[in-house]
C-alpha cells in the first residue's frame, strides 16, 4: 500500500480550514460539519479529493486517480497537485511527465507556494522537447480544468444549494439547527449558522478561504492526517444538499 508522502498528500476537508478554531472542541465540530454527507455533496471538490485520498491510502490507484480528476474538475488545486505527483511518478496512471508538469502548473495557478515550487523542480527536470510537449498539452488541460471555467462548476453548486437554505439566503438561517452524523454512528446537532459560514457558501468567500489558507501554508508547512472512512457516504451525483 503506498503511503501518504510529500506536500500533496493533503487529506480531509479540515486540512483547508482556516482560520483555526479557537478550541478542540470547535475542532471537532467543525470536522464533523465539514466531513458530513450533505456538506460533501455540495462540495464536490472536497468530495472527491476526500475519496481520492482514501482510494489511495487502500492502494487502490487506478481509482485514486479518477477520484482526483473529478475533484480537479471543480478547481480543486490540491487534488490537481496530486494527480501531477501521479502522472509524474507513474503512480496510478502512465508516467507523462510533460503532461505532470501541465497539470502542475494548473495547480500552481494561483500562486500558492506549496505548488509553485512543485512546478519549477518539474520544469527544471524536463529536457527541452518535454517542455514544448509540456507547453502544448497544456493548453487542453488549462481549457477544461482552468479556474475560469472549473470555478464556475462550483459557484453553480454552491448556489443552488444556498436556495435552500431557510430564508434562501446563506446567512440568514436563524435559529435553525441541522443534524449531520458523526462517529460511531452518533448524529450531532450544528447550529445553522456554523454550518452555513460564509466562508463555506458564498463563492467568493470561498475561494477567498482557500487563498488565505495555502498562500499562508508555503512549501512543507502543510499539516498531513490519515483519511477517515465514515459509512454514511456522499450519493451518487453532484447535487447540493437537502434543506435542513
Amino acid at each position: 500500500m503506498p503511503k501518504a508522502r510529500g506536500l500533496f498528500m493533503l487529506l480531509l476537508p479540515a486540512l483547508l480550514a482556516a482560520p483555526a478554531a479557537s478550541s478542540a472542541a470547535e475542532g471537532a465540530k467543525r470536522d464533523v460539519v465539514l466531513n458530513s454527507t450533505a456538506f460533501l455533496t455540495a462540495h464536490p471538490d472536497l468530495r472527491w479529493r476526500r475519496e481520492g485520498m482514501l482510494a489511495y491510502d487502500q492502494g487502490r490507484l487506478e481509482l485514486a486517480a479518477d477520484y482526483f480528476r473529478r475533484a480537479a474538475r471543480y478547481a480543486d488545486k490540491p487534488s490537481q497537485a496530486m494527480y501531477a505527483e501521479m502522472l509524474w511518478e507513474g503512480r496510478g496512471v502512465a508516467m507523462d511527465r510533460p503532461l505532470a508538469y501541465a497539470w502542475m502548473d494548473l495547480a500552481a495557478e494561483r500562486a500558492y507556494p506549496t505548488f509553485l515550487g512543485k512546478r519549477e523542480r518539474y520544469w527544471t527536470e524536463l529536457d527541452e522537447a518535454g517542455r514544448q510537449r509540456a507547453m502544448e498539452v497544456g493548453q487542453a488541460v488549462y481549457a477544461e480544468y482552468g479556474d475560469a471555467v472549473a470555478k464556475r462548476r462550483l459557484e453553480a453548486i454552491l448556489e443552488r444549494a444556498a436556495h435552500n437554505v431557510t430564508g434562501s439566503r446563506v446567512g440568514f438561517v436563524g435559529r435553525v439547527d441541522v443534524l449531520v452524523p458523526g462517529p460511531n454512528g452518533t448524529w450531532e446537532r450544528i447550529r445553522g449558522n456554523e454550518y452555513y459560514a460564509k466562508q463555506f457558501w458564498q463563492p467568493q468567500q470561498y475561494w477567498h478561504w482557500q487563498d488565505q489558507t495555502w498562500k499562508a501554508a508555503g512549501p512543507g508547512r502543510v499539516e498531513v492526517r490519515k483519511p477517515e472512512q465514515i459509512e454514511d457516504r456522499p450519493p451518487a451525483d453532484d447535487a447540493p444538499p437537502p434543506a435542513p
